[in-house]
């Protein structure tokens, strides 16, 4: 299967990355560095009208637009296996906005997340939208989709994780998070959090403090500012 990505830099980042790319679409007299960069890479090109390519592709497509290989996804015992002391993994309860996802994607390529954990059912999947919103940080972060989030977070305990909750009525703060070993920090949907089985099974639960009238920020803000914090505290 293919998936029709569209943008500059999330085209820029598939080619990067090896991405395999049937077909590049190019607006006519646009991304001269981008066909350049495809020609040395040997990809094929398709040069199109500005009508043509606004009919073959969505959105603000930047005058170019790729056909890539699907989106896949990690295994548990991938990221699990990885050769680092402390991992830092960020698991994320019910999301369903693509531009959520992709823009947490984003956040977590900047400061060195090591997976992104979401559910099978009723959660966003990888696809174009998120590789547009995330300006292809999708190439670099490792995503895992797992069956059932609590019986995850009971294997990830077992393999030294602690798990933080996020949650708005939390006493600690996020200030409060111990980063001095393997953590996994759960992020809920958005008016509902986290369901009540993953809560549950938290080890504890962090808010974010705030001083603002209105105390609610949605989960891809939530999710930078937390992932922005342990990586604050992991280089101190």
């Amino acid at each position: 299967m293919a998936t029709l990505i569209v943008g500059r830099n999330t085209v820029l980042e598939a080619i990067k990355a090896k991405r395999k790319i049937y077909e590049l679409y190019i607006q006519k007299g646009t991304n001269q560095e981008m066909l350049s960069i495809a020609k040395e890479c040997h990809i094929k090109i398709k040069i199109q009208d500005k009508q043509s390519l606004n009919q073959l592709l969505d959105g603000a497509h930047q005058g170019v637009g790729a056909l890539v290989d699907d989106y896949t996804y990690k295994s548990l015992e991938d990221v699990l296996s990885m050769e680092k002391e402390h991992k830092f993994f960020v698991m994320l309860d019910s999301l369903e906005d693509p531009h959520n996802l992709g823009a947490i994607l984003r956040s977590a390529d900047a400061f060195g997340v090591d997976a992104v954990i979401i559910p099978k059912n009723r959660s966003v999947k990888l696809n174009a939208t998120v590789a547009k919103v995330s300006t292809g940080a999708i190439e670099y972060v490792n995503v895992v989709e797992v069956t059932n989030l609590a019986q995850t977070m009971e294997k990830l305990k077992k393999h030294g994780f602690w798990i933080a909750g996020t949650d708005a009525s939390a006493k600690q703060t996020i200030g409060q998070i111990d980063t001095d070993t393997s953590l996994c920090v759960v992020i809920g949907s958005e008016g509902k959090g986290m369901h009540r089985l993953v809560k549950e099974k938290c080890d504890y639960h962090v808010k974010i403090p705030m001083v603002g009238h209105v105390n609610s920020l949605n989960a891809s803000v939530s999710a930078g500012i937390v992932i922005y914090e342990v990586y604050k505290k992991k280089g101190e």
